[in-house]
């Protein structure tokens, strides 16, 4: 069997999609910071949010559903608390400006919300909590989603798999927990899928309902699974209340209402652990809970990583030796720059 992958420099991809943004009529530094975000998404190993996203992010564009001129807007502001409007404007550079701004509240608060309407796509939400992380702040945020799952025990499709993201900083690194409410993205059920690769464990139901590791029977069905099942559904719809609250924004059933998914809303939290009490001991305090977590017996030699530990191995392997690319994603990027 053909390797359906080929790897391409860091360097060549990030010099292609900013010339491909540049084309679009982005800004020289709009176009620098997006494709720096779809660049280091995959150098990351989240390929589904990095380059296998790119060519609909450009798609995005041209039809309209992102204004590449929007800037965000201040609503409301009391206290440590802001209200945004994204003005549907490129996803991952509201998001990276609402994640600067309640850093900005936490500096002044000790704890700084962000919370961002009429929006677009923030790619992987783990960027942002790497971003607040690496900058020395804890970090929690969430977008609701088009609706793209069943709650427990229905059939059709009322939430969003609304990720959540949390981080702190660890070491010269971080730990950042970034997961959807769904077992598995529907990003990397396209992967698998492309990869005619099975799950390694249920990821949803087939059209017969019944709980399968088969990427390709998940998205015919568009039932997959919520994390923990009831729990996962309970979580993505409090995920959704508390975006559309906080923000004044869409809720996972007005966004489904849209042609695409687009105008939703997100919140990004940060606290400055600077201005607790314990900050002296805080870095001791998580240095010795990984040590003890690492000290796990591990099943059949498995790794024991804590969140974000794989995508630093993931990093430094894709900087060293290239980025794994699907073939045909990679010559419909191409072709976006003919």
């Amino acid at each position: 069997m053909t390797n359906p992958t080929i790897t391409i420099p860091a360097a060549e991809m990030l010099q292609l999609f900013n010339a491909i943004l540049l084309k679009q009529g982005l800004t020289p530094e709009k176009a620098r910071q997006c494709a720096e975000v779809f660049t280091n998404n995959s150098i990351d190993g989240v390929y589904t949010h990095g380059v296998n996203r790119f060519p609909r992010f450009v798609e995005y564009i041209q039809k309209g559903y992102i204004d590449i001129q929007a800037e965000p807007t201040l609503k409301h502001q009391w206290g440590g608390v802001q209200q945004w409007d994204g003005n549907l404007g490129p996803g991952p550079l509201n998001a990276i400006h609402a994640t600067n701004s309640a850093m900005q509240l936490a500096q002044q608060h000790g704890i700084g919300c962000v919370a961002l309407a009429n929006t677009n796509h923030w790619m992987r939400g783990g960027t942002y909590g790497w971003q607040a992380a690496k900058a020395g702040f804890v970090f929690i945020g969430w977008t609701n989603t088009t609706s793209l799952m069943p709650t427990w025990g229905a059939v059709d499709n009322k939430l969003g798999n609304n990720p959540l993201v949390m981080a702190l900083p660890y070491e010269q690194e971080a730990i950042v927990l970034d997961m959807a409410m769904s077992q598995y993205s529907f990003g990397a059920l396209e992967l698998a899928d492309m990869k005619k690769e099975q799950l390694p464990v249920y990821g949803g139901f087939d059209t017969h309902g019944q709980l399968t590791t088969d990427p390709g029977a998940i998205r015919a069905s568009r039932r997959p699974l919520p994390i923990g099942y009831w729990k996962g559904a309970g979580l993505a719809l409090l995920l959704d209340v508390l975006a559309a609250v906080l923000s004044g924004g869409l809720s996972v059933h007005e966004i489904t209402q849209q042609k695409t998914e687009m105008a939703v809303s997100q919140v990004f939290i940060a606290i400055d652990t600077n201005k607790l009490g314990n900050h002296a001991a805080i870095a001791q305090v998580v240095k010795n809970i990984i040590t003890d977590y690492h000290r796990s017996t591990p099943e059949s030699n498995k790794a024991i990583t804590f969140p974000g530990e794989r995508v630093l191995q993931t990093r430094q392997r894709n900087l060293q030796q290239g980025i794994p690319v699907v073939k045909e994603v990679w010559a419909t990027v191409n072709a976006l720059n003919q």
